[in-house]
């Protein structure tokens, strides 16, 4: 259904230490910039793009909106916001936990405040 997620970042580098971290904890790939100045993620045909805002003005994250990211299992989920927590993202919500459903689920904010979380298929 989606082509690509794409969210700002008042600091691309800062940006690109949390994301990588957080991939690298779920098997994926640092991200790459591109010719325009945006960083890419690829992973398991998946897209997220990281960027300025275009307009000038300060990026600002999607009030009530929430990024969610596959993972393979429990211990994938724990990695990531393991990661998440020592580059720049804030643990938010409840600790990862198990849902009423199987599946394992943490959530963070990014150094941009915009809110993520991971989560393993359900089991149930």
């Amino acid at each position: 259904m989606f082509t690509h997620i794409m969210i700002g970042s008042n600091d691309l580098e800062q940006a690109r230490r949390f994301y990588d971290a957080t991939f690298a904890a779920l098997g994926g790939k640092p991200g790459e910039m591109d010719a325009r100045g945006r960083l890419i993620y690829v992973h398991e045909g998946g897209r997220l793009m990281v960027t300025t805002p275009i307009d000038g003005n300060p990026a600002t994250a999607a009030n009530g909106g929430t990024i969610g990211i596959a993972a393979e299992s429990p211990d994938h989920v724990l990695a990531w916001h393991a990661a998440g927590t020592v580059n720049g993202g804030k643990s938010i919500e409840t600790p990862p936990s198990e849902r009423p459903n199987g599946a394992f689920v943490a959530y963070l904010r990014d150094p941009d405040g915009n809110k993520l979380t991971a989560r393993s298929k359900p089991t149930k």
